[in-house]
C-alpha cells in the first residue's frame, strides 16, 4: 500500500535516516517508555504500569555523550498466535529493530530473566545488531544480585540503571555512544550539530521549520491507514480493532518543497464513553498535540457519515484556532457517494458555520484514490490560516460592510464601528474599535466574520473578532 508521488512530493525520511538509529526492546510493562523519555529528556512517550501501553513505534532524536541519535520506543515483544494484534506489535518491533544501528535490550532486574526474556534475546541475536543488555529497575539493595542473573542471556555485560530515578543513565549514554558507528567524514563547514544551532548561519537563510500537522478523529476512523499512504510505508498498525493508536506519533514527510511534521493521534470518543486509564492518557495526549498543531486534519469515516462527535471534535479544533482539512475516509466502501457528499456538506452547512467553506476532501487510505489531493489542500489551508489583509483593503471592505448592514440600535442608540485591523494570523484576528463595542450583538460580528470570509479568500479557516473602544482624544484635556 503506498500512495502514488509525484516529482514534487515523497515520502521522506523519519529522524533516523541521516542518524545513527537506536531502538530500545524488551518485553511488555519493563520501563522501555520511561527509559526513551529519560533519554530524550523530555516526555515524549505515555508511561502507564498496564503492560502494552506503547503499540507504533515512535521516535524522537536524542543527545548522548557528543552524539546525536534517532531513539526508537517500540511495541512490547511477546508471543502470540498469528494475525493477532500483539503478533501485528511483534512484527512491526522486529522490523524496526531489524534497520537499527543499536538495540537496547531491556529487562526487569527486579523479576530477573524470564522465559520470554530468554526467548525474545535469542531472536534480537538472530537479527545480527548490535545489542547493548540493559536491567533496568534495579534499584536498591538487591540490584546487584537481580543484574547477575542476566548474564545468562547470553548479551555480554548489563547495564545497571533504574529508568524512573535516573539512576545508571549518564553510564548507558557512555556504553551507547562507545557501540555507535563512527562519525561519516564531512566537510570542514559540516559538523553533527544541530544546523539550526550552528552559529555560521544566517537565521534568514535557514528553512522553514516543518509545517505541523495532526490527524484526529473518532476511533477506527482510517487515521493510521491514511498516515501509513501518506508514508508510502507501513508505520501505523491498523486492524479493525478501535482505539489502535494510542500515543501521538510523529513522522516526516515533504510535498511541494514543504516539510511536514505529520501526527497520528489516538481516537477521540465521547468523554462519558471514556473508562480505562491508558484511553485517558490517550486522549490527553490527543487532545495536547491539537494544541501545538498548525493544520487539522479531521478524519471522518464516510461509511458512517458525519457523527455528532465528529461536529464535536470539529468545534474544538476552531476553538484552539486551528486551520482544518476534511477527509472523507472509506470512500472505496461509500455505495451512493453523490448522496453521501450531499448529506455531509447539508449538516456542514447547519452546524459547523463558523468553519464555512472548509475543504472536504473524499479519499481511501486503503487503496490510495483521493490522498494525492489531501497534501495540496493542506498546504491551501496553511497558507488561508496565514494570510494577511492590507489595512486599506480591509477598511475599504469595512465601510462597503457597514453601508450594507449597518450596526443595531442598543437602548435606542446606534453603535458606532469606526475602523478594523488585523492584529496577527495564525488564525486571522481582527480588531474592531468603536465606541460601546461591548454591546454589539454576537449575531453582527458573526456577520463581520462571514463577510470578512467571502471577501478575502478566507474560508474554512477560525476567523477571530475582538472589540475595543476607541480613544476619546479630548478626554485628558477636558475640565
Amino acid at each position: 500500500m503506498s500512495l502514488p508521488m509525484t516529482g514534487a512530493s515523497a515520502p521522506s525520511a523519519e529522524p533516523g535516516d541521516t542518524l545513527p538509529v537506536v531502538a530500545i526492546a524488551g518485553r511488555p510493562n519493563v520501563g522501555k517508555s520511561t527509559l526513551f523519555n529519560r533519554l530524550v529528556g523530555r516526555r515524549v512517550a505515555l508511561v502507564s504500569d498496564q503492560p502494552g501501553m506503547t503499540r507504533d513505534r515512535k521516535s524522537a532524536e536524542a543527545r548522548l555523550r557528543g552524539r546525536t541519535v534517532c531513539l526508537i520506543d517500540a511495541a512490547g515483544l511477546e508471543e502470540a498466535p498469528p494475525d493477532s494484534l500483539a503478533s501485528r506489535m511483534r512484527d512491526a518491533t522486529e522490523q524496526a529493530l531489524a534497520s537499527a544501528d543499536l538495540v537496547l535490550f531491556v529487562i526487569d532486574a527486579r523479576q530477573g530473566v524470564t522465559p520470554a526474556d530468554a526467548f525474545f534475546a535469542a531472536r534480537v541475536r538472530r537479527l545480527g545488531r548490535k545489542v547493548l543488555l540493559v536491567a533496568n529497575k534495579a534499584e536498591g539493595r538487591m540490584a546487584v544480585h537481580d543484574v547477575l542473573d542476566s548474564y545468562r542471556l547470553g548479551l555480554g555485560d548489563p547495564v545497571a540503571i533504574s529508568a524512573e530515578h535516573g539512576e545508571g543513565i549518564a553510564d548507558l549514554m557512555g556504553e551507547i555512544a562507545d557501540r555507535l558507528p563512527p562519525l561519516v567524514a564531512r566537510s570542514d563547514t559540516e559538523t553533527e550539530t544541530d544546523p539550526d544551532t550552528r552559529a555560521d548561519i544566517d537565521p534568514d537563510t535557514r528553512p522553514p521549520r516543518p509545517l505541523k500537522l495532526a490527524i484526529v478523529g473518532r476511533p477506527n476512523a482510517g487515521k493510521s491507514t491514511l498516515v501509513n499512504c501518506l508514508l508510502g510505508d507501513t508505520r501505523m498498525l491498523t486492524g479493525p480493532e478501535p482505539g489502535l493508536t494510542r500515543d501521538a506519533v510523529a513522522h516526516r514527510l515533504s510535498h511541494a518543497g514543504r516539510d511536514i511534521e505529520l501526527i497520528d493521534t489516538a481516537g477521540l470518543r465521547r468523554r462519558a464513553r471514556i473508562e480505562q486509564e491508558t484511553e485517558h492518557l490517550a486522549v490527553g495526549a490527543t487532545l495536547s498535540t491539537l494544541k501545538l498543531a498548525e493544520i487539522v486534519v479531521l478524519a471522518i469515516d464516510a461509511t458512517l457519515g458525519l457523527h455528532d462527535q465528529d461536529l464535536q471534535i470539529a468545534r474544538l479544533i476552531e476553538r484552539e484556532g486551528r486551520a482544518c482539512v476534511l477527509a472523507l475516509t472509506k470512500w472505496d466502501a461509500v455505495a451512493d457517494r453523490d448522496a453521501t457528499r450531499r448529506a455531509i456538506a447539508d449538516r456542514l452547512e447547519r452546524s459547523l458555520a463558523q468553519l464555512k467553506g472548509i475543504t472536504i476532501v473524499p479519499l481511501s487510505g486503503l487503496t490510495g484514490a483521493g490522498v494525492a489531493r489531501l497534501l495540496p489542500a493542506i498546504l491551501s489551508a496553511d497558507a488561508v490560516w496565514n494570510q494577511r489583509v492590507a489595512t486599506g483593503a480591509l477598511n475599504r471592505w469595512f465601510e462597503t460592510a457597514l453601508e450594507r448592514h449597518p450596526p443595531p440600535l442598543v437602548e435606542g442608540r446606534r453603535l458606532k464601528l469606526r475602523y478594523i485591523t488585523q492584529a496577527k494570523a495564525r488564525p486571522p484576528t481582527f480588531i474592531v474599535f468603536g465606541t460601546r463595542v461591548s454591546s454589539l450583538p454576537e449575531d453582527y460580528a458573526r456577520y463581520l466574520a462571514n463577510s470578512l470570509r467571502e471577501s478575502f479568500g478566507l474560508a474554512g479557516t477560525p476567523i477571530r473578532i475582538e472589540l475595543r473602544s476607541s480613544r476619546n482624544p479630548y478626554a485628558e484635556t477636558r475640565g
